[in-house]
């Protein structure tokens, strides 16, 4: 049997590059290499590289091919494992596609609509059962009354970036002294953000992908951090969050939460695996839409290979059925 020539790409062009080669040195150990032959190509603004033993290789962006010791190597499959942008925007699939290579990631439309949490909360608002905070979507070329903000929403506020595929630029405020200096921080991430109002209640995530032709929901994780809220420093500074999971929640809510994320993946036309982060709202027992993400971390202790391996399953099997997932499109 032939091996598959797998280009796993990482990289890219945020401020998530570090995080980015960390889940695809992850993800190149548990990709069987009996079955594949795999070549992480580390891509940036300026170049877009496979680092063989002596030399740095350049790809070929006219066919996205690479020549090694005059031996030309063309790809079966891109697994994108870019956080941020150019692989979780869209721009990469785009490319992808009219090469006509297949890639295990949702579509370049998907891609760049669960990009922009405004345009996310609105397609998923009707869902059943699932509940999104009131916000307001501002753009840096706007004046923005503060006074006016703080008429229309309630704090505490969350002002984050709107396309930010992290936790940068993002701030919990309690009063509107505290305002301008949040817009700013969120404004020096991106040219839109998005002010919601901030909901008490326990945060959990979720990961969700199409396995063999089903959909399957994975076991939840609970985050509980020490941190006002789950900040880039709270995601990737060791004992700043607790994860737990599978989390501790009653039978009914996670049968709820199961169909809720099922919803949200099918609405929105995702592909391969996402991760769906919710908060289950203190006095209410309601769920909270916070957001969706399309490729979510695969280092060995990001979440989604946590709730693999909750499954019971093998992470490199779950790699394999993605990447056998991703060619009947």
């Amino acid at each position: 049997m032939n091996k598959m020539n797998i280009a796993l790409v990482a990289g890219g062009y945020s401020g998530e590059y570090e995080v980015s080669l960390n889940s695809a040195k992850n993800i190149a150990a548990n990709l069987n290499a009996d079955v594949y032959n795999v070549y992480t190509l580390l891509i940036n603004r300026d170049h877009w590289i496979y680092q063989a033993e002596h030399e740095n290789i350049a790809v070929d962006k006219n066919d996205f091919s690479i020549t090694i010791a005059n031996q030309k190597v063309v790809f079966d499959l891109a697994f994108i494992t870019v956080h941020g942008t150019p692989g979780e925007d869209g721009k990469l699939q785009g490319y992808f596609d009219m090469l006509g290579i297949p890639y295990n990631t949702c579509d370049a439309t998907t891609s760049a609509i669960t990009m922009n949490k405004a345009y996310t909360k609105t397609i998923v608002h009707s869902i059943k059962s699932l509940y999104t905070a009131r916000s307001m979507q501002l753009f840096r070329k706007d004046i923005h009354d503060v006074a006016t903000l703080a008429a229309a929403l309630h704090f505490p506020l969350f002002v984050k970036p709107n396309n930010g595929g992290s936790s940068v630029g993002m701030s919990k405020v309690h009063n509107m002294a505290a305002l301008p200096a949040a817009l700013e921080k969120a404004f020096h991430e991106d040219e839109q953000i998005l002010v919601e109002e901030f909901i008490q209640g326990r945060e959990f995530s979720i990961g969700i992908a199409r396995l063999n032709g089903k959909i399957i929901v994975l076991p939840p994780t609970e985050i509980i951090s020490s941190k006002e809220f789950f900040d880039y420093e709270a995601k990737y500074t060791p004992g700043v969050t607790q994860e737990i999971t599978p989390a501790n929640i009653e039978p009914d809510k996670l049968i709820e939460i199961e169909a809720i994320v099922r919803e949200v993946y099918l609405r929105l036309n995702c592909r391969g695996m996402v991760r769906v982060d919710f908060i289950l709202q203190q006095e209410t027992g309601y769920f909270y839409f916070i957001e969706v993400n399309t490729t979510p971390g695969q280092s060995a202790n990001s979440l989604i290979p946590q709730q693999v391996r909750a499954m019971g399953m093998q992470v490199s099997d779950f790699y394999a059925a993605l990447i056998e997932g991703s060619f009947g499109h």
